[in-house]
């Protein structure tokens, strides 16, 4: 399943660009709804979408994919919901990547295996669970790995030199690089500090890069897209869902479109 992934950052490359990463919460703002919101995404050009399982204390989060937790919980999402709009979306689009992002307790309350089957048979390709350390690993890597799921890692600004190999061990998919010291959404980082992260991570794994946290508009893309392999483009995204509510899936394409077109041309301008 991962391979999926693998196709997806290959596809941007060999057209110049870097892929676009696409956060929505599932169930936000009901489970009928997120549906047609990750449909918008594919229309509107992003190459991977994750999909977020809501949670009671998303710690990582900012007040955007707060409030979307929210939404979603008060909607009455549960795990089973978070599967099933995965395996429909798998139906609708068969070689597109799906990647599950949340926190631990709903991943392995049941059992790592259980997870990592679920998640299989909703033909999800990666996890990026946050609160799972790289030196835990064996508490969920193992059966993802097991099951053709790609165990997505997380470097930070606070990563160093020394943690960096840790992090990368066992890593698959991409590595997703957080940009900003923080929660989600409220501030990017500057310019000149992601590319040197970039230039450390991309010198140590061939895995593919992708950058995140305060990315929001098409100008801040296009100047990651330039150095990374994917820009990872969350709270702009949601927030259009938590102002449109069940009509947000033409403001959400319209906006990936805009981001999409940042990305083809920020390249180009650098040849």
């Amino acid at each position: 399943m991962s391979a999926r992934l693998t196709s997806a950052f290959t596809r941007a490359s060999d057209r110049g660009r870097a892929a676009l990463v696409t956060f929505v919460t599932a169930g936000d703002p009901s489970p009928a709804a997120t549906g047609p919101i990750l449909d918008a995404l594919v229309e509107g050009g992003a190459d991977v979408i994750e999909l977020g399982m809501p949670f009671t204390d998303p710690m990582a989060d900012g007040p955007a994919i707060q409030a979307a937790n929210i939404r979603s919980l008060a909607a009455g999402t549960r795990t089973a919901d978070v599967l099933a709009i995965a395996r429909a979306f798998r139906d609708r689009h068969p070689q597109v990547p799906l990647v599950l992002m949340g926190y631990a307790n709903p991943m392995v309350r049941r059992g790592a295996l259980w997870f990592a089957q679920a998640a299989q048979a909703a033909g999800v390709d990666g996890v990026i669970c946050v609160d799972i350390p790289p030196e835990e690993d064996d508490a969920l890597g193992p059966e993802l790995r097991d099951h053709g799921i790609a165990p997505i890692r997380l470097a930070t600004p606070t990563t160093d030199a020394a943690r960096l190999p840790a992090v990368l061990e066992g890593a698959s998919g991409f590595v997703y690089y957080v940009s900003v010291a923080g929660i989600t959404g409220l501030q990017q980082a500057a310019q000149a500090s992601i590319e040197e992260a970039v230039g450390k991570l991309k010198a140590a794994t061939s895995v593919p890069v992708a950058v995140g946290f305060g990315v929001r508009t098409p100008e801040q893309a296009a100047a990651i897209g330039r150095v990374a392999d994917g820009v990872v483009v969350g709270s702009g995204i949601v927030d259009l869902v938590g102002k449109h509510g069940t009509q947000a899936p033409a403001a959400v394409r319209a906006y990936i479109q805009s981001l999409s077109a940042a990305l083809e041309a920020a390249r180009k301008e650098v040849a």
